[in-house]
């Protein structure tokens, strides 16, 4: 598969997976679920951005870490503040 393939299959999994999130947040009932699809979808699209479209795979090892810590730790504090949000 050329690289130009294997960018154009990401790209197909990225939108799809952006339209059926939107098609869940409009039609399924909120819950752990639902989120725990949400913060899993973000960590793995932004990792595919980072490696593929930014092209960080070969990049300087610390700023690569650094932009995946990004991603690892965006979707944790989004449960964070889904499950404890309501807290006084």
């Amino acid at each position: 598969m050329t690289q130009q393939q294997t960018a154009t299959l990401l790209w197909l999994l990225l939108v799809t997976l952006t339209l059926g999130g939107s098609l869940l947040g409009e039609t399924a009932e909120p819950g752990h679920t639902l989120m725990l699809f949400v913060v899993l979808t973000m960590a793995f699209k932004g990792r595919v951005v980072i490696d593929h479209f930014m092209e960080l795979k070969t990049a300087n090892r610390t700023l690569r870490r650094l932009m995946h810590a990004y991603f690892y730790i965006l979707p944790l504090v989004t449960m964070l503040s889904y499950l404890f949000g309501d807290l006084p």
